[in-house]
């Protein structure tokens, strides 16, 4: 008799070159749009009410910064004018503006004042680019320390309030 023999069977090879290949590529993708997706938040502080404390005897300086269609205004303390910054050609001056806050904090570290906040006071139709390019320049300015560019803070607390408004123009209803 007769035996019949069974064909042995072999182990299947998985080819996984093609899917190594897609990771290779996959991978570094990833990897480079995880950098696209950062966001960054700015805290702010509402501005304190104007209640007058009875116990303070020396009520804080707040430094303002007044956006206005026709320029900025800075004040020191709150509504004494300090410095007004017109606009140029092409819109805000930020340039000059934090050419300002670089000497007027300098100014407070020699009479030993440490200050840190500033009031960002602007008009309702104030554009949010406007706003944002504002912040970012009374926060901090660019600084080279030892060859390598840094951000030197200048006022990183900031509150946002509402613009005063203009005074009424004399000589209109007589």
């Amino acid at each position: 008799m007769r035996r019949l023999r069974r064909p042995q069977k072999k182990d299947a090879e998985l080819d996984i070159t093609s899917f190594m290949n897609l990771m290779i590529v996959l991978v570094p993708v990833l990897l480079l749009s995880m950098v696209f997706s950062h966001i960054s938040v700015l805290d702010i502080q509402l501005p304190e009410g104007g209640a007058d404390n009875p116990d303070q005897k020396d009520p804080p300086k707040i430094l303002e910064l007044i956006l206005r269609k026709d320029g900025m205004a800075l004040n020191y303390p709150a509504g004494v004018p300090l410095k007004r910054i017109a606009n140029k050609e092409e819109g805000y001056d930020f340039d000059g503006l934090s050419l300002y806050l670089q000497d007027l904090k300098r100014a407070f570290q020699q009479k030993g004042i440490e200050k840190r906040d500033i009031v960002i006071l602007m008009e309702p139709d104030t554009d949010y680019q406007t706003l944002v390019t504002t912040m970012d320049t009374v926060r901090s300015f660019r600084a080279v320390v030892v060859a390598s560019p840094v951000d030197a803070e200048l006022f990183p607390e900031i509150s946002l309030g509402d613009a005063p408004a203009l005074p009424a123009q004399a000589g209109g209803k007589g």
